[in-house]
């Protein structure tokens, strides 16, 4: 079948290779992924604080903010989970063609689709770190800091992640952290140290 799609992209005659050397930058996306709880906006907040002080250009992409502005539309059904996580991709992908560290925090329960959002950095030739944030779903009841577990325990919440709705543990994360590895500024020490790996 022969595509009727009225839109052509355009080329520009700036290239990105062009506009990182004159500007001095590097794009790249760091993907945190993990339970509610597991720390990911924490530490995705520590590392954008290690990339200011180091004169670094970034943005962070929190998935509970972004909910409400650009992915306001959308609720938690598997398929507007999987459309929160394809938008994110898309604007970190944009960010980090513009030579920004793009830092994602998201849940992102389905491996798939995270799959695909390092799948369509690839294609663009922009570094993907993902940062899988391994804490058991005991310490994240514990530390509740939405009271999410809270009022799904008592019947409030339904579809919670990793209560009664699925997580999808990443097989090959380029950077696996743990509650015990340190402080949040520590942890963020170690993401930037692969950071540096990627785009060297």
């Amino acid at each position: 079948m022969p595509d009727s799609s009225p839109v052509t992209p355009h080329t520009f005659t700036t290239s990105r290779a062009h506009r990182w050397q004159r500007l001095g930058v590097s794009g790249a996306t760091v993907w945190f992924t993990g339970l509610s709880g597991a720390g990911k906006s924490t530490t995705a907040d520590a590392l954008g604080a290690l990339l200011l002080h180091r004169g670094i250009g970034h943005y962070v992409l929190d998935g509970d903010n972004l909910r409400h502005g650009l992915n306001a539309d959308l609720g938690f059904s598997e398929a507007d989970r999987n459309e929160n996580v394809r938008r994110l991709g898309e604007v970190a992908c944009l960010m980090a063609d513009a030579g920004l560290v793009s830092i994602v925090a998201a849940i992102s329960p389905y491996r798939a689709q995270r799959d695909q959002v390092r799948a369509t950095h690839l294609a663009h030739g922009l570094p993907f770190i993902e940062v899988f944030m391994d804490t058991s779903l005991a310490v994240c009841r514990e530390r509740d800091p939405k009271g999410l577990y809270a009022r799904s325990k008592s019947g409030q919440l339904t579809g919670l992640t990793g209560v009664d709705a699925p997580y999808e543990l990443p097989l090959h994360s380029d950077v696996v952290l743990a509650p015990s590895m340190g402080s949040p500024a520590d942890q963020a020490q170690r993401v930037f140290a692969k950071m540096s790996r990627h785009t060297a």
